[in-house]
């Protein structure tokens, strides 16, 4: 068990399954293609692990909290690879209009999105934006430049995202305004 106080954690399962235990009561196992958030809040102390043969490949995103000593809570969703094939998705979102997104407490969102090679997709980004996207596997151009699995793309200043599989490929993006 570790500690966090104000940050929203949102997890990504890439593969396997991580189990789940806080201080807030909340308990349970999230799979493969789904997507945690702990809200930390007031402050919450949590285990995560591996109990599982399968190995565990996850990507993790911490964004600060927008409400400041909040009731901590935890909350998991299946978010099927089906549904974000050739579509960005939102996962977890504190943003309005990302209605089916877990909640976060930030100005945020996580997407997910799995494109076969030749495929892409586009996303607006608004003025005040950055993005991070990390490529989970296959190979990627991202506005033009080049991202192979486990690369990651800052992007800032820009007004349009544009990813282009050139191989199948898996992408997790976080944008923060």
């Amino acid at each position: 068990m570790h500690g966090h106080r104000d940050v929203e954690i949102i997890f990504y399962i890439r593969e396997g399954a991580v189990s789940h235990r806080d201080s807030a009561g909340g308990e349970g196992r999230t799979c493969a293609g789904d997507v945690q958030v702990i809200s930390a809040g007031s402050g919450i102390r949590h285990a995560e692990f591996n109990g599982e043969q399968t190995p565990l490949k996850l990507y993790q995103n911490w964004i600060e909290s927008n409400q400041i000593g909040a009731q901590p809570r935890w909350q998991t969703k299946p978010f099927p690879r089906t549904h974000r094939a050739g579509q960005l998705v939102m996962l977890a979102s504190g943003l309005p209009g990302d209605d089916n997104a877990v909640p976060i407490r930030a100005n945020a969102r996580v997407m997910g999105v799995t494109l076969k090679a030749g495929e892409s997709v586009s996303h607006v980004l608004s003025p005040s934006s950055q993005a991070y996207l990390v490529a989970g596997l296959g190979s990627l151009r991202v506005n033009g430049d080049a991202a192979d699995a486990g690369d990651g793309v800052a992007l800032a200043d820009v007004s349009q995202m544009v990813i282009e599989a050139t191989s199948d490929a898996e992408v997790v993006m976080a944008e923060v305004q």
